[in-house]
This record gives structure tokens, sequence and C-alpha cells, in this order.
């Protein structure tokens, strides 16, 4: 059920025009002790931003003026983790990476500078490695926290991950976004 589609958004920066962006979603079920997101794929925008020179603040800006909160700056955790509070952006603000998604069975990626992927609670994620320069903006939907989930769920996680809130808003392109489009469809 993997699908790919082009996209034409607003530019995140009125000062340059739009850039065509690819949003490829990914499906993934359980997967040995993560539980993913069987109702929601992982969002994967290749390109959303191209060549700017401070990425990491193009997205800070994208995030909070499309409501998403809990901004912050760092890298992706090099072990099998998930989130049950919350649904996840992570904007790839500098250098390149390879990161696992879907838990250890799950599907190996590539992310450079100007990606983003937007991970639905339950999904797990790693980095399997990146360049010095990685850098990466993440954020959570409005009331969502993120928890680190390293475990099996609970029957109570996994109800928690289920009953989570579907953010109203895309990261990057506001309400008339891919996100609203892909997660309530």
């Amino acid at each position: 059920m993997n699908r790919s589609v082009q996209i034409i958004p607003p530019s995140l920066d009125s000062s340059r025009p739009a850039s065509s962006l690819t949003v490829e979603p990914l499906f993934f079920g359980s997967s040995d002790w993560v539980p993913n997101n069987s109702k929601l794929p992982v969002l994967i925008y290749r390109h959303a931003l191209e060549h700017e020179p401070d990425a990491a603040r193009q997205f800070e800006a994208s995030f909070g003026r499309h409501g998403w909160q809990g901004i912050w700056r760092d890298g992706v955790f090099d072990y099998h983790h998930y989130h049950t509070g919350a649904h996840e952006v992570l904007g790839i603000a500098a250098g390149r990476g390879r990161l696992m998604l879907g838990g250890p069975s799950g599907q190996e990626i590539s992310v450079n500078a100007g990606d983003c992927l937007v991970l639905p609670a339950g999904t797990g994620h790693m980095r399997i490695d990146a360049s010095r320069d990685f850098l990466v903006i993440g954020a959570y939907p409005p009331g969502q926290e993120a928890d680190i989930c390293t475990t099996a769920p609970s029957e109570a996680q996994r109800a928690k991950i289920e009953a989570l809130a579907r953010p109203r808003t895309d990261p990057l392109e506001g309400a008339g976004g891919s996100l609203p489009r892909f997660w309530n469809g």
C-alpha cells in the first residue's frame, strides 16, 4: 500500500518560490516488540527545504507557525524506541543519515538535509549512522508529549497510541497540507 504523491506546496518561506515536494507514505504493522501504527503511515517529505542556508531556523519557524510545539535540536537516538504520547516531526536540517523505521525488522531509509518525516505514535525509529554534521529539528502536535519507550507496550500503552488525537495541521504546510489528507483521508 506504499504510494508516492507529488505535491506542490506553498513555500515554507514566502520570499522564495515553492519547490516540488515528494511525500512518501510508509505503513508498518507490529514488528517484534515495537507496536508501530497500522492505521497511520509515516510520511517522508523529500526536499521539503532545498539549499536553505539556515534550514534549522526554517524548520523551527514552520513547525511553530503551524502549531507544533516542544521544538528541539539534536539527532536521532541510536537505539530502537517509539512514543506513546505524541506523534513526532523530524526535519533534517543538516547532514545525512540512515534511519531504521518500524523496529528491528522494519525498513532502512536514507535522509538528507532538507528532508522531513512525520512519525505517528508507536512508530519505531533509530539512527543507524549519520554524518558528523547531522542535525534534526523535532516537534510534537499541540498538547502532546513524547515519552521514550524501549520495550513492548502494555495494553494501556497500546490504547493510548490508538486514542491519540491526530494533528489538525501539517507541520510544513498547515491545515491544507499533506498530513491531514493522508491521515484523515
